[in-house]
């Protein structure tokens, strides 16, 4: 039996740092699920990008190889000029979309949700299963 390892996308700020590191540790610790993590890490050269058309290049690029796109959708996400143009491209990609709502959040992002193919809780088996839901 072969085992599907699942490329990821996870769109984030780094200024949110915590919450991105505590789902990659989530997906990392879930039994019987693999990925490939195709974020932009933080000491990425894509972040030394001379301007917005470089940067928004250099994210096509991680993302064209994701299986799934995954957005945290905290509140901050609205504010992110990066959202929009990450919810573009794996729009424009045909990426599934899955939004995850923070911990323990009582706002979250229209934005995000209203873009999301499937949205869920921060629940490690929801969220493993709903990337094994949508992915293309």
């Amino acid at each position: 039996m072969s085992v599907k390892t699942y490329n990821l996308f996870i769109s984030h700020s780094w200024t949110y740092s915590d919450a991105y590191e505590r789902l990659t540790s989530l997906l990392d610790d879930a039994k019987y699920f693999y990925y490939k993590n195709y974020s932009v890490p933080k000491d990425d050269p894509i972040h030394n990008a001379n301007n917005s058309k470089e940067l928004y290049e250099a994210i096509k690029n991680q993302v064209k190889y994701a299986h799934v796109v995954i957005i945290l959708a905290g509140v901050y996400s609205s504010y992110s000029k990066w959202i929009d143009k990450e919810i573009e491209i794996a729009q424009d990609l045909g990426k599934p979309i899955l939004a995850i709502e923070p911990w323990g959040s009582e706002k979250t992002s229209a934005k995000v949700k209203n873009a999301a193919d499937k949205i869920v809780k921060w629940n490690t088996d929801s969220i493993v299963d709903a990337i094994r839901e949508i992915s293309i």
